[in-house]
């Protein structure tokens, strides 16, 4: 089961509490004074949704979502919005969270006390290239450009209002900072000196071997909160906030994953 897409499993975890919840309102309804309706339907169908989930293995953050969705659904009914608004706001939702079931990486945003220990890492002198692997609004690279303008800065966002939010503060900024709307797949890590991401845990095996195969010797590669499985960091750098928003660094060597790295290399080119 846990070979399916997530956004599958939930799909499947919501039809089969629903499935449940159904005939259970039935015989409470025939059996004992409270008669759950259709709120207390969808409040059962909820919890059934995310007990579900836990067992299908879903990423923590889709739990919630199982348990409010069908409550949402319900309440929403019972406001008698017109139609096309309810469609305005899937497609607002849509354009900040593009790509968030095939990539399982939702839009985290990073703060100002993840930047500065970022920016306390940068090469010290000399001219570098730092790029954003997931930038959402493009707060870091420009905050980093601010400080360190020695150095050139890219970010790379899939969805499309982010992304295009980032480059209309570039824009404000003086087009210090280039955004690219594009999949961090397809790009390529060798011009790189500095890399940062903030995804998700099921998106650092590709990461660190994307990284290990393309950036060059003595590169650093940053995580903020999730590690690379299994790869020691050559730095771990917690905030205020905590092991949690712990920033993980990886200088790369040429003797990291020789073999992995050359097979992705190859995966890469037969894919473009």
């Amino acid at each position: 089961m846990r070979a399916l897409p997530v956004a599958l499993r939930a799909l499947l975890a919501q039809l089969a509490a629903l499935a449940a919840a159904a005939p259970l309102a039935a015989v409470l309804g025939q059996s004992a004074a409270w008669t759950p309706g259709l709120p207390g339907l969808a409040i059962m169908a909820g919890i059934a949704a995310a007990t579900l989930g836990h067992v299908l293995r879903l990423p923590p953050w889709w739990l919630p979502m199982q348990l409010l969705f069908l409550p949402a659904v319900v309440a929403a009914s019972t406001l008698h919005l017109p139609a096309w608004l309810y469609f305005a706001a899937f497609a607002v939702l849509l354009s900040f969270y593009w790509s968030a079931f095939r990539t399982r990486v939702p839009l985290y945003l990073s703060g100002r006390e993840a930047w500065d220990r970022l920016l306390a890492q940068l090469p010290a002198a000399g001219a570098f290239r730092f790029i954003d692997l997931g930038s959402g609004l493009g707060g870091l690279p420009l905050y980093l450009a601010g400080q360190r303008p020695d150095g050139e800065y890219c970010g790379v966002e899939v969805a499309p209002a982010p992304w295009l939010i980032s480059r209309l503060r570039a824009w404000r900024a003086g087009g210090c900072v280039r955004f690219l709307r594009t999949d961090y797949a397809r790009l390529d890590l060798s011009a790189f000196d500095v890399a940062f991401v903030f995804l998700s845990p099921a998106a650092m095996p590709d990461i660190w071997r994307k990284a290990a195969s393309e950036m060059r010797e003595g590169a650093m590669l940053f995580s903020l909160a999730f590690p690379v499985p299994g790869v020691p960091p050559d730095l771990v750098l917690e905030g205020e906030s905590g092991a949690g928003h712990a920033l993980y660094g990886w200088r790369m060597r040429r003797d990291i994953f020789p073999a992995a790295a050359q097979d992705f290399r190859h995966s890469v080119e037969s894919f473009r």
